[in-house]
């Protein structure tokens, strides 16, 4: 059986290279981006207490060992928030980040086990800022590498027109025919029961054992995101708060919470945040994400206990997280993300 060469051979990276410059010199114009927007850049530690509280998310462990051999795990971030949040409550207002993270278990076109996160956080400002943000930066990476149109598996964007701000309720309805929030009580409860006989109805598959969250996601991976971010890229705005674990609801809805995700050309980009910073609201949250971790998987993440203290004086803000490898991509025109990584990681078989 034979093997694809290596990307460190000549001709493979001869093939790569005009993408990784792009990426270089995209990289070099959001950085200038940020500074004459009064954003200081922050460097953050790989290796953290917690990865990260999210269910369906998959971390790399380690351990740290004392120099009398005894140790404690440690973690590869899954992203840098947690310290950039810490930042904030130290004072900072507002802050940027090139980060390489790790996430296991993921692996393809358009996924990859150590990629670049890009975050950046507004203290004092709405989320809506972030959105503005998103419109720049697309129009910025188009324009530095000569891009007209960004392209993806024969789908086309223009990043020059405004993004287009959906709903996720409207999404489910302009998509799927289903009213969303008619499961979703006033307080944020979820009713698994009626979003199944709504999707049931809508001729959607619902297994017995699909929690609420299982249902939401079906139907948002099968029937919405394949809609999103053609022609102009699209902001998935207002996700349910059982959806946003590190987001604040919604001043005019508490049944949903500011976040928004960005796509183009199919393409999730970015995931964005008017941030949480009630402290037991949030241990809450990823008390309940960790039990449907070791519902699903058998595992747990700790909580990051200095995370949950410095959130108590964390001031209120927004923050986003772009996966900047995805956007390199769209901008150069890369068919899979390992072109536009200088050294991918190397594939293990079995």
């Amino acid at each position: 059986m034979s093997h694809a060469s290596p990307w460190w051979t000549p001709d493979v990276h001869a093939d790569r290279r005009p993408f990784l410059l792009g990426r270089n010199r995209i990289q070099s114009v959001l950085r200038r981006f940020f500074e004459t927007r009064d954003f200081i850049e922050v460097d953050t530690a790989t290796l953290q207490v917690s990865p990260g509280n999210e269910a369906h998310l998959h971390a790399f462990a380690t351990e740290a060992l004392n120099h009398d051999g005894t140790g404690h795990p440690l973690y590869l971030h899954t992203s840098p928030e947690f310290a950039c949040k810490k930042l904030l409550a130290a004072g900072e207002e507002r802050i940027a980040c090139f980060a390489h993270v790790y996430r296991n278990r993921e692996r393809g076109p358009l996924h990859h086990p150590e990629f670049t996160m890009l975050e950046w956080y507004r203290a004092g400002e709405s989320y809506e800022a972030l959105m503005r943000d998103c419109a720049e930066i697309l129009a910025l990476a188009a324009e530095t590498t000569g891009t007209k149109q960004f392209i993806f598996q024969g789908q086309d964007c223009d990043p020059f027109a405004a993004p287009e701000r959906l709903s996720v309720a409207d999404a489910f309805e302009r998509f799927a025919g289903i009213d969303l929030l008619a499961s979703i009580a006033a307080n944020g409860e979820t009713d698994r029961d009626h979003l199944a006989t709504t999707m049931a109805a809508a001729g959607l598959r619902v297994a017995h054992d699909d929690t609420w969250a299982d249902l939401f996601s079906r139907v948002l991976v099968e029937k919405v995101e394949p809609h999103l971010g053609f022609g102009r890229a699209t902001i998935l705005d207002e996700y349910p708060t059982a959806e946003a674990a590190l987001a604040r609801p919604a001043a005019r809805d508490p049944r949903v919470a500011e976040r928004f995700e960005l796509y183009a050309c199919g393409v999730e980009l970015a995931n964005a945040f008017g941030e949480l910073t009630d402290a037991p609201e949030q241990r809450r949250r990823f008390e309940m994400e960790m039990a449907e971790k070791a519902r699903v998987y058998g595992e747990t993440y700790p909580l990051d206990e200095d995370f949950l203290a410095a959130l108590a004086i964390m001031p209120e803000a927004s923050g986003i997280a772009l996966g900047f490898d995805r956007l390199v991509m769209l901008a150069t025109g890369a068919a899979r993300i390992d072109q536009v990584l200088w050294a991918p990681v190397a594939e293990t078989r079995a």
